[in-house]
């Protein structure tokens, strides 16, 4: 057995969390600015493709096929649904709303995530944890504020990327071990690329990219891919209860990013709303780490 990761370690991964989450809050404002004069459906098809076609490339190196039963396992096609509407609600969301307000319900994702988990997956969450949730989900009414004169409809799809991705994510818990991540994010990329073709087809309004835009669609699928190339390297050398508070460093980065480059101004309230949703996780990730070590001292597995 492996000895758990050291501080050398955990400071590691922290560096690496930090690096992918500042990397996905880039890949989002690039998104944000290519939506001035290209339609989301277009977006997702060429993010899309590109980046199927580099995990595809990485899919092969590793010796794994593109192609095979097991991308309709029935949990890899939930998935692939799940991304798919996820990530067409996100896009929507960048190109209509401020890029801080959609960030900021974004947050919100590994919050659903132990919901769905303890509704649908059976698995236990302590009432501390369930009102932490609570106060999270608060915290987005709260950024949100329907039926407030500020009111933004088109917010709601941020809400809808949340319950998107998050049913992606307790989808992927199902998925055999077998099947590669490179061959997983393939299939999501191409899933993605399949829904963004549908948009194009309804709405229309496909046009060639400028040079500045092919700049911004690079600049997003490579931010993108290091993104997630940080992300995974960040979960396998650090221990979760002390880098998953990094991942809030999107916000922070995204709240610098939309005051600079798009002259956003949030106002109070949505200040308030995100503390509560990163204050309602935070405490959610400091809760698991307790009842690990209680676990472990009483000699059990933590659950």
């Amino acid at each position: 057995m492996s000895a758990p990761p050291g501080g050398a370690d955990n400071a590691r991964g922290i560096l690496l969390m930090s690096l992918g989450m500042t990397a996905f809050a880039v890949e989002d404002a690039f998104v944000k600015a290519a939506s001035a004069t290209l339609p989301a459906g277009q977006i997702l098809l060429m993010l899309g493709l590109g980046g199927g076609v580099l995990f595809g490339a990485a899919a092969r190196r590793r010796g794994r096929r593109i192609w095979s039963a097991e991308a309709l396992h029935p949990a890899v096609l939930g998935r692939n649904l799940a991304e798919m509407f996820g990530s067409a609600a996100y896009v929507l969301a960048l190109a209509l709303v401020p890029l801080v307000l959609v960030t900021a319900i974004f947050q919100a994702i590994p919050l659903a995530v132990a919901m769905g988990a303890a509704l649908f997956l059976r698995e236990e969450v302590g009432w501390r944890r369930w009102l932490a949730i609570l106060v999270g989900f608060a915290g987005v009414m709260v950024v949100i504020r329907p039926g407030a004169a500020g009111f933004e409809p088109a917010a709601l799809l941020a809400l809808l990327a949340v319950m998107g991705l998050a049913a992606r994510d307790l989808f992927t818990r199902r998925v055999p071990s077998g099947i590669d991540t490179t061959q997983l994010t393939t299939w999501g990329f191409l899933a993605v690329a399949l829904i963004g073709a549908a948009q194009l087809g309804v709405t229309g309004g496909a046009v060639w990219p400028g040079a500045g835009t092919w700049w911004l669609l690079g600049g997003a699928l490579g931010a993108g891919v290091a993104a997630y190339w940080w992300l995974t390297e960040a979960t396998r050398v650090g221990e979760l209860s002390a880098i998953m508070p990094f991942r809030y460093v999107r916000l922070l980065v995204a709240l610098v990013i939309g005051t600079l480059a798009f002259g956003e101004r949030p106002d109070g309230w949505t200040l308030i709303g995100a503390a509560m949703i990163v204050g309602s996780g935070l405490y959610a990730v400091w809760r698991e780490r307790v009842r690990a070590r209680e676990a472990l001292s009483r000699g059990a597995a933590p659950r």
